[in-house]
Parts: structure tokens; C-alpha cells; sequence
């Protein structure tokens, strides 16, 4: 027995992943290389410079155009021509004439009913939706990173405590099995034992697969390379914030929460197009300058070359008197600032409810996380206890097996209790627009 307990306790050992390099991380740090590297964030920046780049006047309309043309034509043509003098005809056989020209033009709409103002307008506003849609996707990132590193100290704690259940479960089958050889219990004490040792020996190495698998998830969304490198974090154990206060928090949401603010960058939007619309009742007016050349060559004409060169200009004034799509897309537009105006209100009020229902969450999180860490008190000393007795004969292995199992979900439930506030943590501050302060 002695020889088939070391086999599966270096078996157990040999599972533990050799560590050659380890890179240790605080959350800070975590999330720096992340926001450096994750494929996320970089798109999101790309996509931000698009709507930067795009928010220009000569995008809007507000500059001239220049253009610079040449050409060359050339024809050969055969001609009769009759003479009514003398009704004689003339022919002309492959006439050659060519016409060589090159000019600049100028065109700029100098007023296009407030539509140039207008689209200008809605070109900085979407740089700024862009802003925000980078701001979206940098407090997502900051809020999954960070969730999944208290993950990894919460599935590391977890590990801890199974490999703790194991010397347990050793130590107790190490008693069984001495006592047993004695006569002072039953074979069936001694096989209960094995069997409770081998269960916990079975959790300690599903748990590890568990560290494994969000390991790499963290190296992922670091966006590691080696996305099975061995990785350290400084932090032991699941810190939590109390200062966190509901009214802050629904103040801040209101007046910093990125949803929200998207949604009043669409109302906007929205409102420029119904302006876009309203500018084609007014006149246009467009001006057209140019300097040019033109050369012509004429085979059989009394003017061998002509050369001409010179300016031009010209100013346009309309008025687009009917188009048939101005009413509809009037009310069209009209309806999508009122659908604009709905759904901000509906973020908002969904955002009340999400912060409330997270704030409650979050308190009764804090209330259980108190009540759990006495209970894990009174957990440990009747652990205690019935360790003494066991090793006295007075308490029977099944009774003992009770004690460190309660000892266990002591340690699981208050590990839970830690992580679940932790998470309405994060999920409270980022709802409020505050998940930056995990960068501090």
C-alpha cells in the first residue's frame, strides 16, 4: 500500500507543469501589455483614425476642386464638294486635321443650402463616435482582462485548497493503514480511506486543468504569442473595494457611461440628416473658373494653325424646384431622431436598472462574504476538533471525512463569495464609466 501511495503522489507531482521561465504580472501590468498588444483595442484604434481622418473640410465639401486635362484629337476625312457655279465637283481625299487642347478647371460650390455646413458637422460627430466606440471597446477589454485575472487567483486559491484536501486525505490513509495492520479498525475504514484519498486526488488534477485553461486565457487576452507560457501574478488573494458608493455610482453613470453618450452621438446624427434634407429647399450657388490652350491643324483649310489660350469663368445659381423623395425623406428623417430620442432613453433606463440590480447584488455579496469568513472560523476549529478525537478512536472516519468536507466548502463558498464581488466590483465600475482606475 505504502508502495502504490508514493506511485500516485509522484504521479500527482509529475501533473504540476515545470515552471522554467515565469513572467509575474500585477493586474496593472497585465493590463498595459493588453492594452499594448490585443487585436481588439488595435482594430478599435484603426477604426477611430478612419472617422479622424474623414472629419475634414475637403470630405465635407467646403474646398474647390482641381482638375488638370489634355487631349488630342485627330481625323482624316474624305470630302465631295460640289460647286454650284459650275456644278463641278471638288474631292478631297485623307484630310488630316488635329486638335491638341490642355487646360486647368476650378469648380466649387460656394453655397449648397447649409448641406456642406451640415456634413461637416456630422463628420465631427462621428469622430467622436468613433472616440467612443474605441472607449467601448478599451472598458470591455479592461473589465474581461481583469475578470479573468482575479479568475486565475481564484482558480490558483482553489487549487491551494484541494492540494490541502489531498495531505488531508493522506495523512488520514496513512493513519487507517497503520491502525488497520494493528486491528485497531476494519477494512473497511482503510478502504473508505483510499477511496476519499483517490476523490481528492481526482479533484486536485481536474482543478489543475482549470489553472491551465485560464492561464491561457489571460495570455490570450494579452495577446501573447506563447499562449502557454508560464505566468505569475503578484496578487494571493481576491482584493476588494468597499469604498464604492450607489449614489457616486449613478451619478457618474449618468453623465460618463459610454453607452449612453453613443446614444446621444447617434441622436445628433441623426438630427444632422433631417438638416441634410431641410437644405435642399434653398438655392445652390457654383462657381467654375479655368485656363486653358488649344491648338488646331487643318490640312486643306485657308488657316493652317489656330492657337488659343486664354481664361473662363462662370457662376451658377439653382433652385431644385421638385424632386419627388423630399417629403418622405423629411418624415423619414423626422422618425429616426424620435427612434434616436427612444432608445437613449431606453439605455437609460436600462442602466438604472442594471446598476441597481448590481448594487444589490453587490451588497449581498458583501453581507455573505462576512458571514461566510465566521463561518470558515467555525469550520476550522471543529476541524481541529475532530482531528484530536479521530486520533483518540472517539470519532469514526465518516465522521471525520464530515468535518473536512465542511472545512472545504468553507473555504470553496467564501472563495466563491470573494470572486462574486469582485465581479459586481468591476461590473458596477464599468457600468459607471470608472473601470480605468484598475490602471492606476
Amino acid at each position: 500500500m505504502k508502495k502504490h501511495l508514493s506511485v500516485l503522489i509522484t504521479a500527482l507531482a509529475g501533473i504540476i507543469i515545470p515552471v522554467h521561465a515565469q513572467y509575474t504580472y500585477t493586474l496593472k501590468e497585465c493590463l498595459e501589455e493588453g492594452l499594448k498588444n490585443n487585436y481588439s483595442i488595435r482594430i478599435s484604434r484603426n477604426e477611430e483614425q478612419i472617422s479622424k481622418n474623414n472629419a475634414t473640410l475637403a470630405n465635407a465639401g467646403y474646398l474647390p476642386t482641381l482638375d488638370l486635362t489634355a487631349g488630342y484629337t485627330g481625323s482624316v476625312d474624305n470630302t465631295n464638294d460640289k460647286l454650284r457655279s459650275d456644278n463641278s465637283t471638288v474631292k478631297e481625299r485623307n484630310v488630316f486635321d488635329q486638335t491638341l487642347n490642355a487646360g486647368i478647371d476650378l469648380n466649387w460650390t460656394i453655397f449648397d443650402g447649409f448641406n456642406i455646413s451640415t456634413t461637416y458637422k456630422e463628420l465631427k460627430e462621428l469622430e467622436r463616435l468613433g472616440e467612443t466606440n474605441s472607449r467601448i471597446a478599451l472598458e470591455d477589454f479592461i473589465a474581461s482582462l481583469t475578470a479573468e485575472y482575479y479568475n486565475y487567483i481564484q482558480q490558483e486559491i482553489r487549487l491551494k485548497n484541494f492540494r490541502y484536501a489531498v495531505s488531508l486525505s493522506k495523512e488520514r490513509l496513512r493513519i487507517v493503514e497503520e491502525r488497520y495492520h494493528i486491528g485497531n479498525f476494519s477494512r473497511l475504514d482503510y478502504q473508505q480511506a483510499k477511496v476519499d484519498f483517490n476523490a481528492d486526488s481526482a479533484q486536485y488534477i481536474k482543478q489543475q486543468e482549470m489553472v491551465y485553461s485560464s492561464r491561457i486565457d489571460l495570455n490570450e487576452l494579452m495577446a501573447v504569442k506563447n499562449i502557454t507560457r508560464p505566468i505569475h501574478v503578484s496578487d494571493s488573494i481576491i482584493e476588494l473595494r468597499h469604498e464604492l458608493n450607489f449614489n457616486d455610482l449613478l451619478e457618474s453613470t449618468m453623465q460618463a457611461n459610454a453607452a449612453l453618450i453613443k446614444a446621444t452621438q447617434n441622436t445628433n446624427l441623426a438630427q444632422f440628416d433631417y438638416k441634410k434634407v431641410l437644405s435642399r429647399n434653398y438655392p445652390y450657388v457654383k462657381l467654375k473658373a479655368g485656363y486653358g490652350y488649344t491648338l488646331n491643324k487643318y490640312d486643306i483649310n485657308s488657316i493652317k494653325q489656330r492657337n488659343n489660350w486664354g481664361f473662363n469663368g462662370g457662376i451658377t445659381v439653382g433652385f431644385n424646384l421638385f424632386d419627388g423623395n423630399r417629403k418622405r425623406e423629411k418624415r423619414n428623417a423626422s422618425l429616426n431622431i424620435r427612434s434616436a430620442q427612444l432608445e437613449k432613453e431606453q439605455v437609460e433606463l436600462g442602466l438604472k436598472a442594471d446598476l441597481n440590480h448590481l448594487w444589490q447584488a453587490y451588497c449581498n455579496n458583501i453581507q455573505l462574504l462576512n458571514l461566510e469568513r465566521q463561518n470558515l472560523i467555525a469550520a476550522k476549529e471543529n476541524h481541529e476538533i475532530a482531528k484530536e478525537r479521530y486520533l483518540l478512536g472517539d470519532l469514526s472516519g465518516i465522521e471525520m471525512r464530515e468535518a473536512q468536507k465542511s472545512l472545504l466548502d468553507a473555504e470553496e463558498r467564501i472563495l466563491s463569495a470573494e470572486y462574486d464581488t469582485k465581479m459586481c466590483e468591476i461590473s458596477l465600475l464599468q457600468i459607471s464609466g470608472k473601470i480605468s482606475l484598475y490602471l492606476k
